[in-house]
């Protein structure tokens, strides 16, 4: 199933403690990506794809909050997994990264690790997909949210051909963040799905720009009160 990015990062707080943020995003030529393929959660970010099972996902979230480590974790579970090479597994957790792409996924498909981040696709247009999300996320800064760095970086991935399968028009993409923080409200734009769409990636920015509106004005509401 297409292309995904998974991320860190160390941030400090407003009460001056440090902090992670984990974030996912993905995006694929079907609709309902974001029900099978990303998991975040204070302890990591995973995607799961290609010939999906959603089990990696969940049993490594699983494995991350019990102390895990997302390498030891994912590779495990891929140990276990008689179909490991019809999958593409990724993530990252608060010290380390891991990408695994099996042998039988359809081309192109591969993957790209960074210092606190992984890429990974298949059925693409080629290797330019995968290197346009991640120098998009590594050029992003940190002016703006992460949800919203993620969904551009998946837009420069589109740019660059994303997807191959130019046949299936109804497409989808999501994006999950989730932080060591305790915050009293978390950001409506933070967990954002388009499921059945001709344009996911326009869309999503829609919604999370939508969300974000939403966000600021329950902050300025409830502060008023």
């Amino acid at each position: 199933m297409t292309f995904s990015i998974c991320v860190r990062e160390a941030y400090v707080d407003d009460d001056g403690l440090d902090q992670h943020r984990f974030g996912v995003a993905v995006t694929t030529r079907l609709p309902g990506v974001g029900a099978l393929c990303p998991f975040a959660s204070e302890h990591g970010a995973i995607a799961t794809q290609a010939l999906t099972n959603v089990e990696l996902g969940r049993k490594g979230m699983s494995y991350l909050a019990d102390g895990v480590a997302v390498d030891d974790a994912l590779q495990a579970l891929l140990n276990a997994d008689d179909g490991r090479e019809q999958r593409q597994l990724h993530g990252v957790d608060a010290d380390g990264t891991f990408a695994f792409t099996g042998d039988e996924c359809h081309e192109w498909a591969g993957h790209r690790e960074g210092d606190d981040y992984t890429v990974a696709g298949n059925l693409l247009t080629g290797e330019s997909v995968v290197d346009a999300v991640a120098e998009s996320y590594e050029n992003s800064g940190r002016d703006e949210p992460l949800a919203k760095r993620l969904i551009d970086a998946l837009g420069a991935g589109h740019a660059a051909g994303g997807d191959k399968r130019e046949d299936l028009p109804i497409q989808s993409a999501a994006v999950v963040v989730e932080t060591t923080e305790d915050r009293e409200m978390d950001p409506y734009y933070d967990d954002l799905r388009v499921d059945a769409t001709e344009t996911p990636l326009r869309d999503l920015r829609e919604t999370f720009a939508l969300a974000r509106e939403g966000y600021e004005a329950a902050l300025e509401k409830y502060a008023e009160e």
